[in-house]
Parts: structure tokens; sequence; C-alpha cells
């Protein structure tokens, strides 16, 4: 029989609706070689490296009357220029005109009869860039063999060192027959009757049990003893927590990793304590252009799911399949009620120590040293930790994935900026993801369409709240 998706997975495609499309997302900039970079070498780029991939050329089959969770089956119509597309900007090709672009794009679910992801190259950026967008199903990220297909396409190699892929014929693939409804139904009776387990497992899978969907993902009786000390205090009401569209909006903001260092050395933090008090100060300074109630006790609870990893997890030959679903998830209040970024900044290190204490967080020194790392991973699996909890615990999801510090290539063409699109879950309004690359820190802000009309406001304001903070270093 065909792999069978686990319980989390099959979560995923259970809990999903109209408003709360299940896939996780990612822009990258790249600047034009020399050589040309267009649809056809990235459709060949993907044909060389999608083996490495397997996954992408599979798509679920459901068991007949939900006898067993469903199967991955290999696509046997399976068409590559159906997933990779083409877009293009009007002149001038703005930052407003793609993000405009990606916000109508993210919003759009995934065809669920074909393999669950799609990649868009968007031509006609400013200054001769391109664009490529990725969208991937959380079911795709399965945890254990997480890999993510925008991770495959990057090279670390300089463009003159690139072997050339125009012209190379792509490994032959010969999909496996699919199988018929009948195998389908003996092999989940096969199954239940050599597990019977199995059948309840299934059954709290169909049921969208978040309890169990969060104990999966966040790992250990401690953290779920965590989680239930959380959702006895209801989240502050804050206008990020309501009832979402199908459609949204997106913004992004460009910072310098530098000035996060420098505050971290002279404050004796973490980057990830400047980045949450910088995402604390832009919130304030957005609740109060609208008008809403902020007092010196006003906080907004975000949800952080952090990679964490014991040391002798990380061994020097680990691979993107090896990094797991090893993702903890924290509830920080963000103290968006005080005015000093200073003290802002002490309250979220005080939370997060005591948070971090009974986990081993992975460095970024050390995430980088992972063969194959990519962002995009991470940020996915940290959207599965946020995806089946309740908008009463938290207000909104802040990710914040450590990236290369070094350029990356894709078929010749110098990757410039990463950006991720982090999914709403039910009930929330926003979504905040963040990649540091190459000197880089890289903001991505998806909101919903209707309660976030000024996504881009909060966005802008990214940048006076880390110069609130860098301000304070002498």
């Amino acid at each position: 029989m065909p792999p069978r998706l686990s319980p989390l997975d099959a979560s995923f495609l259970y809990l999903e609706q109209a408003s709360t499309p299940m896939h996780v997302g990612g822009v990258s900039i790249f600047e034009r070689p020399p050589s040309g970079f267009d649809y056809d070498a990235l459709v060949d780029l993907v044909e060389q490296r999608i083996a490495l991939v397997p996954r992408y050329r599979q798509k679920v089959r459901h068991v007949p009357a939900n006898l067993a969770r469903p199967v991955w089956v290999d696509d046997v119509d399976f068409d590559v220029a159906y997933h990779v597309r083409r877009s293009a900007l009007p002149k001038p090709g703005s930052d407003e005109q793609l993000t405009e672009l990606v916000a109508r794009l993210v919003s759009r679910p995934l065809d669920p009869t074909r393999p669950l992801w799609e990649m868009y190259l968007v031509e006609g950026l400013e200054g001769g860039r391109s664009a490529i967008l990725t969208k991937t199903h959380q079911a795709m990220v399965d945890g254990i063999s997480a890999i993510d297909i925008g991770q495959v396409i990057l090279d670390v190699a300089a463009p003159s060192e690139q072997a050339p892929t125009n012209g190379r014929h792509p490994e032959l693939w010969m999909p496996r027959p699919e199988p018929t409804d009948v195998q389908l139904v003996m092999g989940a009776v096969a199954e239940a009757v050599a597990r019977p387990g199995l059948v309840v497992e299934t059954a709290v899978a169909a049921a969208g049990d978040a309890v169990a969907t969060v104990g999966k993902v966040a790992g250990g009786f401690a953290q779920l003893f965590s989680m239930a000390r959380a959702a006895s205090r209801r989240a502050p009401g804050t206008p990020l927590n309501v009832d979402i569209s199908t459609q949204r909006r997106f913004a992004i903001a460009r910072t310098e990793l530098e000035d996060y260092r420098r505050v971290r050395a002279a404050h004796g933090c973490t980057v990830n304590d400047v980045v949450l008090s910088v995402v604390a100060g832009a919130l304030r300074d957005w609740l109060l252009s609208r008008g809403e109630p902020v007092t010196a006790s006003s906080t907004v609870r975000a949800m952080v799911p952090l990679s964490v990893r014991g040391e002798a997890d990380v061994p020097s030959t680990a691979t993107a399949g090896s990094l797991g679903n090893r993702v903890s998830s924290f509830i920080v209040d963000l103290p968006v009620g005080e005015p000093s970024p200073v003290v802002r900044l002490h309250h979220v290190t005080h939370a997060m120590r005591e948070h971090t204490a009974s986990a081993h967080s992975v460095g970024a020194d050390t995430l980088v040293r992972i063969g194959g790392f990519a962002p995009p991973t991470l940020h996915a699996l940290g959207a599965r930790a946020a995806s089946g909890m309740s908008k009463r615990i938290f207000n909104l999801v802040v990710t914040n994935v450590p990236g290369p510090q070094f350029p990356l290539y894709a078929a010749g063409a110098r990757m410039l900026e990463m950006f991720p699109v982090v999914p709403l879950a039910k009930g929330q309004a926003l979504a905040i993801g963040l990649t540091s690359y190459d000197g880089g820190v890289y903001y991505g802000f998806n909101g919903d369409r209707d309660a976030m009309p000024d996504v881009d406001v909060l966005a802008g304001l990214v940048d006076e709240a880390l110069d609130e903070l860098v301000g304070t270093v002498s």
C-alpha cells in the first residue's frame, strides 16, 4: 500500500476551510544574471531537482467512507508546467504591485486533486529583478522528511561555478499505478485488524482534535502543561482576533541584521528577543494609529514557534530530512502598553528566558550548519503548531527563522531577499514571519483583507521600532 498520512498531516486536510487555506508560502527576490533568468530556465531547474522531493509528484487520495487516513499516491498525470507558473507586473513593477499580487495568489486554495504545491515566477520588478513565490500545503511538510521545493532549487555556488542545466535531460520517472477504491478499502481493513488503535487515531484526526495536534508538534507533557496554562488565561482583546475572510493583504519590511546584533550585545539578550521587542513596538504604534485604547498594562499575546533540539540531536552529517518536527511553541505577552523600548526589551527577554529554560533552542549558527537547511521549512513547521489552536489562547503568530548569511542562487540568479508568508489560523487576522539572510532581516506580514486594510502601515512601523532600540545603544 502507498504511504499513509500521519494523524497530524491528515488533520490539516480536515481542518482546511475556505477562509483558512493550509498552505505556507515564501517570496524570494532575485537579481537577473547576465546569462538571463526566465520561465523556461526555472521549469528546467525544477525538473532537474524534483527527484530530491518525491512527495511533490504525489497527490492525496482519500479512502472511501474515511475508513482510514488518506494516502500519498503518485500523480500519473503529473505536469510540472501546471505547478510552475508565470506572471508579470506592469510598469513600474513596484513593491506595492508585487505584494498585491502575492496577496491574491496566496488567497487561492491549492487544487486538492493534484500535488499540493505551486510556484510562480513573477517578472517585471523594478531594476530588472524577478521574484519566485512558492505555496506548499502544510500536509506536505510532514516533520519527518521536512523539506520544501523552494529549498532544493537554491545553490550556494557562484554562477560561474554552477553546472549548466539547460539541455540536460531530467531523471526518468515512472509513477506507480494508482490503487483502486477496493484496494484502499482492503488496505484500511487489514490495518484496522493489525492495529486496532488505528481506528481511534483516525477518528481523532478526522475530528480535528486541536489538543492532539498541538501535542504532536510541541511535544512533551511540559509543553502541553504550558499550553493548558495559557489557555486558562484568555488572550487580550485586540482587533487582531476576528472572523476572517477568504482574501488577504501582504506587506513587507526590510531591516539590517547588524542592528539587531548591536542591540543584543548592548543589552545581553538574544536576537530573537530583539525581534519580538521590535514587533511589540510596531504593534504599539499601530494600535495608537488606529485610536485603539492602549494602557500601561496592555499586551498582545504572540505564539512564537521555535526550533528546539538537544546538541546530541544535531550530528555533523545532519540533513534536511533529519530536521524533523522539533518545534516548540511558546506563548509570550508582548508589552505594547510600555512606552520605553528598553523596558519592552527587558520584559520580552525575561519571558523568553523562562520559556527556554526547559527547552534546547537551536542557535542560528547550528541551523545554518545543518545540511540543506532552508527557512521555508521551519516557517511551515511553525505554522503547523499554530493552525489547530484557538484564538482564545493567543492574538497572532510570529515565526522567526535564521537563514544563511551568504548568498544563494537559483539557475545562476542571485537571491537578494526572502520574505515568509505565514498562513492565518482561524480567528487570526495577522501572521508575521521573518527570516534573516545575507546580512538582512526580512519581514512578511500576512493579513486578512477586510480586518487589516492598514497592514502596510504596520510594516512601515518596523523601522521606527528598531531605530528606537538602536538609539539606546551607546
